[in-house]
């Protein structure tokens, strides 16, 4: 794999972190500005928003950027927003930041996808995605609870310095190793927008969009209830959640990467055994959460098959978008992030319920089941295949 696609995963790395380093600030940021912790928790859903609606719009806007300055420009933007963040005084000016951060996130993995797409040769996208993605998932298993220790210790201000300063070498990266010649390539052979837009009425790339935000649903609405599971159902410590985290990243990190060298060549036996498996593994989790020496190991698999799964899913978006080279990434964007917003909003509905802590887990499994069965009758164009068992 080139050099500046490691350079673009670093800088994905601190948008990872970024993304879900709040989940352990939040009470401290109420409290220093004043405000509750529910409205504190906006600033997750601004950030999640801001993704989804930034993604296709930035994308647009700067489509006809020569790509170094906009990844340059994307990330420079997405480090001063966290320097006036770790500035603020006053909740509104932190939730400003916060869309802000969030629309140079989206400008940002929505070129570089595109980009990721470019700089390797078409049989090998989906593992130079996995590389890409590698970013995020290091970030869960690394970024944020390094975030949320630094955080206890130096205050949430220290974390937000911290995000931005990991942007500069990136950007430096991406300044001297970012190649240029796709740039002119792409500014004389680049369709017009509105034929890119009309990719979107595709029924297949709807397809696997849908799907893709489907099992995303499913990855963050369980991710985001871990905690309780832990604590109460499994009666572990505090310290046990942290572990938990690590564990789902840890395999989230290897189920992207395997997934990533299967997909490129046949990615139909990553959707026929992760697929069936993570629907599976939800009930299971719940199911056996009381047992902390299945619950750890179980985290640790979901981690790896929601990611296969998702990051499997999200190639075939930019391969089905193949006719809109510069909007292709926007689109798998907006579909991961579509899922991250969902996911957790309907597995927080179910802790009302009887399931109470248990409820996301069986959402999660839900959500995957709802996408499988969306699926089966389409497999031949989930899975890439030639000849389509079901028109589309």
């Amino acid at each position: 794999m080139p050099l500046p696609l490691y350079l673009l995963a670093l800088a994905v790395f601190a948008m990872g972190t970024s993304e879900f380093m709040l989940a352990g600030l939040l009470p401290d940021i109420a409290l220093d500005l004043g405000v509750t912790v529910g409205t504190a928790g906006s600033l997750t859903s601004a950030y999640a928003i801001g993704m989804i609606v930034g993604a296709p719009l930035v994308a647009a806007s700067a489509r006809n950027w020569p790509r170094r300055p906009a990844l340059l420009g994307f990330l420079l933007a997405f480090a001063a927003a966290h320097a006036v963040g770790a500035l603020s005084t006053s909740f509104a000016l932190l939730f400003s930041t916060r869309v802000v951060a969030a629309l140079a996130n989206a400008g940002f993995l929505a070129v570089a996808l595109t980009a990721a797409a470019t700089l390797v040769p078409p049989d090998r996208k989906g593992r130079a995605l996995a590389v890409l993605l590698s970013g995020t998932t290091l970030a869960t298993i690394a970024g944020v609870p390094g975030g949320a220790v630094l955080g206890a210790e130096a205050g949430w201000q220290a974390t937000f310095w911290a995000v931005a300063a990991l942007c500069l070498p990136a950007a430096v990266g991406i300044l001297a190793d970012t190649p240029a010649a796709h740039d002119e390539h792409e500014a004389t052979g680049k369709p017009a927008l509105r034929t890119e837009l009309a990719q979107l009425a595709r029924p297949r790339l709807i397809l696997v969009m849908l799907l893709g935000a489907l099992v995303n649903a499913g990855t963050f609405g369980g991710l985001t209830f871990l905690a309780p599971v832990v604590t109460d159902t499994a009666g572990l410590g505090e310290l046990w959640v942290s572990v938990a985290l690590v564990l789902f990243g840890a395999g989230s990190f290897v189920g992207v990467t395997v997934a990533g060298r299967l997909s490129d060549r046949n990615p139909g036996p990553v959707v026929a055994l992760a697929g069936p498996s993570l629907l599976v593994g939800w009930p299971a989790l719940a199911v056996l959460a009381h047992e902390p020496a299945a619950l750890l190991p179980l985290v640790f698999a979901q981690g790896a098959l929601s990611f296969a799964l998702g990051s499997t899913l999200i190639a075939r978006v930019l391969h089905e978008a193949a006719g809109a080279p510069t909007m292709a990434g926007s689109y798998a964007t907006a579909a991961l992030n579509a899922g991250a917003a969902v996911g957790p909003v309907a597995a927080g509905a179910t802790l009302g319920t009887e399931a109470g802590p248990l409820g996301p887990l069986y959402a999660a499994g839900l959500l995957v089941g709802a996408a499988l069965l969306i699926a089966f009758p389409f497999r031949r164009v989930v899975t890439g295949a030639r000849r389509e068992g079901a028109r589309l």
